[in-house]
């Protein structure tokens, strides 16, 4: 008898350093190096020594509507006010949304950061699921959105 959310509860937020660029379905183009440096990190959620979800973060004074402005943007973590994810995937039903909560833990416990921002695709599946995760839309841009999380 699997209980389904038996692995959700068991899982955590690990940093890695590498991940397979090509399972990024909104960003397959953005190299490891990219993902890793100034600023920017890779979170996966590990369970059973599995990596379950990932996401990208930029850590920023700034919300970038673009990849080169989140670029330009990224600063040292311990300089910066804003959290940016800005790719987001799992491979199992029910990792997206707990990767988002481990992050927002993980970020709120990082004294310095008010928010969580999101630089997302302009798609409706972007959309439904950073609502649905208790994001507020603040920003649309020519080819991005932005959604935040209140980490209160």
């Amino acid at each position: 008898n699997f209980n389904f959310f038996n692995w959700i509860k068991k899982s955590e937020l690990v940093e890695l350093n590498e991940i397979n660029t090509s399972d990024d379905p909104i960003r397959p183009e953005l190299s490891n190096n990219f993902r890793t440096s100034q600023g920017r990190k890779i979170y996966g959620l590990k369970f059973d020594e599995e990596i379950e979800g990932v996401v990208c973060v930029a850590f920023t004074n700034d919300i970038p509507s673009t990849i080169k402005e989140l670029e330009l943007m990224s600063t040292d973590d311990k300089a910066s006010k804003i959290a940016v994810a800005y790719t987001l995937w799992s491979f199992k039903k029910g990792a997206g949304k707990k990767i988002m909560k481990e992050l927002l833990k993980f970020i709120k416990e990082k004294n310095n950061l008010d928010s969580v921002m999101t630089l997302s695709p302009l798609t409706p599946m972007a959309t439904h699921y950073h609502i649905r995760n208790g994001a507020r839309l603040v920003k649309i841009n020519p080819t991005s959105q932005n959604f935040e999380y209140k980490i209160s």
